[in-house]
């Protein structure tokens, strides 16, 4: 899945390379396929990267348990590939070398901290962690990058499935607290989102997108009126069209008698044609057409088709998957 047309496991991988850590074991399921694909061998980010299958979805520690002979009980950090931390986390591995804590966490304050697993302080040291709780006893969650010793595969080892039949990391590091080793936390200053929802992932796109350098690669018509941070990539045409930044276009895509509004992403290969977008993210090849309103806070999928019926609707919203068409009546 992309933000600014790049998938959000590259910018995982990116941070990771940037803290100076070029082993990286990936923890793998059902989409390896598609992620081997994407990543490779490491080697276009400068680092090497082993894939590791994991047997079955049974939770965070029970991937911390699969990777275990890779880690050969070194000191390591796991990120969560559906998370971004805008700053990276290099001042995060250098505090982890510096005192050499048994686990260091990352907590962020959100607004609805029962959809996380949930960190309670006092003192300043973390004496309790919760995955989701029905009532939260705080509002700081867990970032999903955590530093952790060997001491991490103890715990796993220790603990029983939740409810939910997962091996749960929160369970692990509360089982070392109990068992008196140091777990010390440190809170994220600016932007950190976890991905898994449509809005986290339009909002991550939106923030991306902000930080654009313009760019324009592709060609655009006299016609045509682009302003403000937009990125036109090589062979993308912009014909009789508006495109209003903060935005991107994707290679080879094509945008004809439309407009594109801001914090829009246009992968490559897009076909728009007298239709409105405005604040989505349109993946690889799908095709909107003759749209009879603008299309706004949506996930268009690869290889969708979007296009006019005989009836006007009054709202559209989408979260359409890959390979798919709707008819709008």
């Amino acid at each position: 899945m992309p933000v600014a047309n790049k998938p959000i496991l590259f910018y995982a991988i990116e941070s990771v390379v940037s803290a100076g850590l070029t082993e990286i074991g990936m923890v793998v399921g059902d989409t390896a396929g598609e992620i081997t694909a994407a990543v490779g061998d490491g080697s276009r980010f400068g680092a090497r990267v082993t894939y590791i299958r994991q047997s079955a979805p049974l939770g965070l520690a029970h991937a911390v348990r699969e990777a275990r002979e890779y880690l050969d009980d070194q000191p390591f950090v796991m990120y969560l590939g559906d998370n971004l931390v805008r700053s990276g986390i290099q001042p995060f591995v250098e505090r982890f070398r510096s005192s050499r804590p048994d686990a260091l966490i990352l907590l962020a304050r959100v607004r609805a901290p029962e959809r996380f697993g949930v960190a309670e302080l006092r003192d300043g040291h973390v004496v309790r962690l919760e995955e989701k709780p029905v009532s939260p006893r705080s509002d700081l969650a867990l970032v999903g990058v955590y530093l952790f010793t060997s001491r991490i595969f103890d715990a796993v080892a220790a603990i029983q499935p939740s409810a939910r039949g997962e091996l749960e990391i929160t369970d692990a590091i509360q089982w070392l607290i109990d068992h008196q080793a140091r777990v010390e936390a440190h809170e994220v200053e600016g932007w950190w989102k976890d991905t898994g929802r449509l809005e986290d992932l339009l909002e991550a796109n939106r923030i991306v997108l902000d930080g654009l350098v313009a760019c324009v690669k592709g060609s655009v018509s006299p016609d045509s009126e682009v302003t403000g941070k937009v990125v036109i990539e090589a062979g993308a045409q912009i014909v009789a069209s508006q495109i209003r930044g903060p935005a991107i276009v994707g290679a080879g895509a094509l945008i004809e008698h439309s407009y594109i509004g801001p914090f829009t992403s246009i992968a490559a290969g897009v076909h728009v044609r007298s239709s409105e977008l405005e604040h989505s993210i349109v993946l690889e090849h799908a095709r909107i057409w003759d749209a009879p309103a603008r299309i706004e806070g949506s996930l268009i999928g690869k290889d969708v088709l979007v296009h006019r019926t005989a009836t006007l609707p009054k709202v559209i919203r989408l979260m359409v998957g890959d390979h798919s068409e709707v008819d709008l009546a």
